[in-house]
């Protein structure tokens, strides 16, 4: 399997379920324009338990593994769980779009596009910007200030200066957008 295959897979099955979904992570910014190497997508998902036991039924399988109980406590808590394509390795990780004001307007902003014959919705660049921004403050990776900075420099026109300013205040992540910045 390739991305366009795990993306087809997933995407498909939460469309079938009804779950509305977007892309995030780098996959979403290389669709903006900055890509870089992964064996991972990320997905933003806001499914109610029923849909999510009816999406991880349908791929649970030999080709996909997703664990029920892991789904289900994700759902619950907010957190991340994973779907692996079992013979190559291929990840996709599916968090639960959190109450919190930011995650929903993040996901009330997402746009629809077409990745490789695709259609699907993504985050808004600002929206990919400031996830990134956020798993730098959580882990304090050098790859996600690096994306951000590559972001800032493909899409610096289009970028909604005064929306990534009122989060990043409001987020407590001024020193990572400092950091892109200069790594820019």
């Amino acid at each position: 399997m390739s991305l366009a295959g795990i993306l087809k897979t997933v995407v498909t099955a939460l469309e079938a379920n009804d779950v509305p979904f977007m892309l995030t992570g780098s996959v979403a910014a290389a669709a903006h324009g900055a890509g870089r190497a992964t064996m991972d997508v990320d997905f933003v998902i806001q499914a109610t338990r029923a849909q999510l036991e009816s999406f991880v039924k349908d791929l649970d399988g030999p080709a996909m593994y997703v664990s029920r109980e892991a789904a289900l406590e994700a759902l619950a808590a907010e957190s991340m769980f994973n779907v692996v394509e079992t013979e190559t390795g291929w990840k996709a990780d599916l968090i639960p779009c959190k109450a919190r004001p930011f995650s929903q307007a993040e996901f009330a902003r997402r746009q629809p596009i077409e990745l490789d014959g695709l259609h699907l919705w993504v985050a808004s660049v600002e929206d990919v910007i400031l996830s990134k921004l956020e798993w730098a403050q959580l882990g304090g990776s050098a790859r996600q200030i690096e994306d951000v900075a590559a972001l800032l420099r493909v899409a610096a026109e289009d970028i909604d200066l005064a929306y990534l300013d009122r989060w990043i205040d409001e987020l407590g992540l001024r020193p990572q957008w400092l950091a892109a910045h200069a790594a820019g």
